[in-house]
């Protein structure tokens, strides 16, 4: 019984955005027994980015790997760095585990049946306004409006919809510094590996991810710092490289979170009768640019702490998880993509010992797949070190 009463102090919720962290919400809260109304313009569709799931989701979420829908599983990955010819070789190898690749279109439209199934109820339509100043909140969606008790916000980074932090303060909306700016093709084409390059001091990477039936070949980089011009043209010196065209191939561009630690710290993710998750809430790896697992967890975290009547846990246990984590990534992104280490670029250091360590490599790999954590990656790399160093000495010397 005090169960129910818990849930029964938040008997109605509207969530905003028909996303992974959305949808996973609406769920897990449609079987709680909560009222749940999620509003989105587009529901599936296909949002530009990779659609790489990690270990850390699948284990989370085993249906996604183990579901009929379309996906591409894939254990093979190349990591390179540097420009043109001047490329410091590549590093190939074998994942531990596998990630999973997903249209976004099919993973969106799957969390969406789910939480159909479960209860929600779907509604297609651009939410326009919020007013959440009275003890029901108000969302105006074209012509109709519909109230609730609390409010989900998980349309993305860029959503407009943001109430004030407090009274009398500004929403708590990300500056440009905070965004990386994509560019890509979905190019026709089968490949059973995934691809990551890096170019020197660029904050940012090129991609090409197999996928079903196609490829999404891409970049991203820092807002601030790279106009698109630039971008489009590394992508096509990129897709030339791989002997792959975009000619012809559907081209997207959009605005990703790449946010600062300082963002991550005060940006609030909880108001009176309102919420954020996903994107919406920055929840983004600023060095890999994951974003779907902390989508879909934060989602599920927010909901579970709406259900039992606790939303002012929903920050604490989000940090506790993996928001702490996520600060750090953001601390770090700057070195990894922009510093030095024995006079050469990081990330051209990093192809190099991946090339000649084989324990280097699935430092790497788990880095990128979602199972190294980075409260953990200085003390395994230390405690690594030395024999990472005698197999890229061993390297050198065969080589020679």
């Amino acid at each position: 019984m005090a169960f129910l009463e818990r849930v029964n102090a938040i008997g109605e919720v509207i969530v905003i955005g028909g996303g992974p962290a959305g949808a996973v919400c609406s769920e897990r809260l449609a079987r709680a027994g909560v009222r749940v109304t999620l509003l989105d313009d587009h529901l599936a569709w296909e949002k530009p980015c990779g659609g790489g799931l990690t270990q850390r989701a699948l284990r989370a979420y085993p249906f996604l790997l183990d579901g009929p829908h379309p996906k591409k599983i894939v254990r093979e990955v190349e990591f390179a760095a540097g420009t043109g010819p001047e490329t410091s070789g590549r590093a190939r190898f074998t994942l531990d585990q596998p990630l999973v690749i997903y249209s976004r279109r099919v993973l969106n439209g799957l969390l969406l049946e789910r939480a159909e199934r479960a209860g929600c109820r779907v509604v297609q339509a651009r939410a326009t306004a919020v007013a959440t100043d009275s003890a029901r909140l108000r969302v105006l969606a074209g012509q109709a409006a519909f109230t609730a008790d609390f409010l989900v916000l998980a349309a993305g980074a860029r959503n407009r919809l943001l109430p004030p932090a407090a009274a009398g303060e500004p929403p708590p909306a990300l500056g440009p510094e905070d965004f990386e700016q994509t560019l890509g093709y979905y190019v026709p084409g089968q490949s059973d590996v995934l691809k990551i390059k890096f170019l020197p001091r660029f904050r940012g990477y090129l991609w090409s991810f197999p996928r079903p039936d196609h490829l999404s070949v891409g970049i991203c980089g820092k807002l601030e710092e790279n106009a698109s011009a630039t971008l489009r043209r590394r992508l096509e010196e990129f897709l030339d490289e791989e002997g792959l065209s975009g000619r012809g191939a559907c081209f997207f561009s959009h605005l990703l979170p790449s946010p600062r630690p300082e963002t991550l710290l005060r940006r609030p993710l909880l108001g009176r009768n309102w919420a954020l998750a996903g994107d919406a809430a920055a929840l983004v790896d600023s060095i890999t640019g994951e974003g779907i697992f902390y989508a879909m967890r934060s989602g599920e975290l927010l909901g579970e702490c709406l259900a039992g009547g606790q939303p002012q846990a929903y920050p604490r246990r989000l940090r506790e998880e993996f928001g702490a984590e996520l600060e750090r990534a953001a601390a770090l992104a700057p070195r990894f993509f922009a510093g030095n280490f024995a006079g050469r670029p990081v990330t051209t250091r990093t192809i190099e010992f991946a090339r000649s360590s084989a324990l280097f490599r699935r430092l790497l790999g788990n880095l990128f797949n979602g199972a190294q954590d980075y409260r953990t990656l200085a003390r395994r790399l230390w405690a690594q070190l030395p024999l990472s160093l005698a197999e890229i000495s061993w390297h050198s010397l065969a080589g020679r």
